[in-house]
């Protein structure tokens, strides 16, 4: 008698492949555009060659891909730790880091950006095996903070990347803020009337949508898809890696708060579909695993990865935990990494069209940002934390003069990116205000 195939809705066991098939795709298409486009921005900026843009968008998927395998399938496991969450995640490459890496790939080149990550990596697996220690210092205030400030500083590249993006020769014509307008609002209807496989597809079908606008006003150049081959292996340390002091500062930091906020994806996750919140175990293996992929990712040319909380979405909506569903939406993943054509035919689309698609990912953030702040009470103690970290963090980045009479690595580390300064801001001075209790017992005396 052949053995039975294991159910969808648990964790170990192998299902059924006409039943894994369809949710493993469900998973890519989710997390498919968001997985690229920071690749495509960062190539943009660094002002790659066709043929570099193509090799760092399949590094991306590529790595994605591993850091995914890695997570659902630890490499070691024991009895109180395991090399891996082991929990129902996808990863994929983060819109946090945009920021920095813009600034970063606009002054040095990619190759600053990955040494920087492999540092960071470094930073986050300390992070993971103290997480219990530290953890104190990344409360919701301190985290909602920083994820606030990321979605802000994010809002001028989509709108730039309306306007048709600032080295595009027909910058801020109508033709691009009508294209960006409609992806825009076919996103937008999708997210709100639409059920099922188009709600959860909206940011894909839009593009799809605005790509075919764009191609009937001509924007669209298919030259780089016949150049392309139709396989081609990963290439590691393609763009080399160096390692620039204030670059790794600068992602350091942001590495320790994203390996924070990865405990809330991994709680939302066993919480929402498990009903039971994540164990040490897990927790640790999960921190410090996504510490040794990114690592392990710089040298492949990936830029860094984080779980994905659409992805998330998915799991605790479905309540489809089986890791053999996830691993082969990741296999999917490879494949397409592997394809120079479909790498290609990504770098295709109008920087319009991302815009229009993107704009709605980047103040899904800053509500996420929102409502993690909104968990503690909006005291005038916590008002003042989110309102001067977020302050200081947009505000010098908007006056870069003001940084003009330091020296080079001061711009770089809190002059270039607002969220380094914000989330420093948030943690001393979550540190250093009284707690409101302490402030008013100390006022009635």
């Amino acid at each position: 008698m052949s053995k039975p195939k294991a159910s969808i809705f648990e964790m170990d066991g192998v299902p059924e492949f006409s039943q894994a098939l369809p949710l493993a795709l469900q998973h890519v298409v989710a997390m498919i555009v968001g997985c690229v486009t920071p690749s495509i921005i960062v190539a943009g900026v660094a002002d790659l060659n066709p043929a570099d843009r193509v090799i760092l968008i399949q590094a991306a998927l590529f790595v994605s891909a591993i850091s995914t395998l890695l997570q659902l399938f630890p490499v070691i496991r024991g009895k109180n730790f395991q090399l891996g969450a082991k929990l129902p995640v996808i990863m994929g490459i983060s819109f946090a880091y945009v920021p920095s890496m813009q600034a970063i790939a606009g002054q040095y080149d990619v190759g600053t950006i990955l040494g920087a990550q492999i540092i960071g990596g470094i930073v986050a697996v300390i992070v993971g095996l103290t997480v219990k220690k530290i953890r104190i210092l990344f409360p919701p205030i301190v985290t909602g903070t920083v994820v606030f400030t990321i979605g802000l500083s994010l809002y001028p590249t989509a709108v730039n990347y309306m306007a048709g993006g600032t080295s595009s020769e027909t910058y801020g014509s109508w033709q691009n803020w009508l294209v960006a307008i409609f992806t825009l609002a076919v996103v937008t209807g999708l997210n709100h009337f639409a059920k099922g496989f188009l709600k959860l597809a909206s940011i894909l079908v839009g593009i799809i949508a605005g790509y075919i606008l764009a191609a009937c006003f001509g924007m669209i150049d298919f030259s780089g898809i016949g150049t392309s081959g139709f396989f081609q292996l990963p290439q590691p340390l393609h763009f080399g890696v160096s390692f620039e002091p204030s670059a790794c500062i600068a992602i350091g930091v942001l590495f320790a708060i994203n390996s924070i906020q990865a405990i809330g994806d991994l709680s939302a996750t066993t919480v929402g579909s498990m009903d039971r919140e994540p164990t040490t175990k897990e927790l640790q293996g999960g921190i410090v695993m996504y510490g040794i992929e990114n690592i392990i990712g710089a040298l492949f040319g990936g830029l860094p990865t984080a779980t994905y909380s659409q992805n998330v979405g998915i799991v605790t909506t479905t309540k489809v935990i089986n890791r053999c569903v996830l691993g082969l939406a990741a296999i999917v993943l490879i494949i397409a990494g592997l394809v120079p054509k479909f790498s290609a035919l990504l770098t295709t689309i109008p920087q319009c069209v991302l815009g229009g698609a993107t704009i709605s990912v980047f103040a899904s953030i800053a509500m996420t940002g929102i409502k993690l702040v909104m968990q503690q009470e909006m005291n005038f103690r916590n008002t003042s934390i989110v309102g001067l970290a977020v302050a200081l963090g947009m505000g010098v980045t908007q006056a870069p003069a003001s940084l003009a009479a330091f020296p080079d690595w001061v711009t770089t580390i809190f002059g270039s990116s607002p969220v380094v300064l914000a989330t420093i801001v948030a943690i001393l001075l979550n540190v250093i205000l009284p707690k409101e209790e302490k402030r008013q017992s100390t006022a009635s005396k």
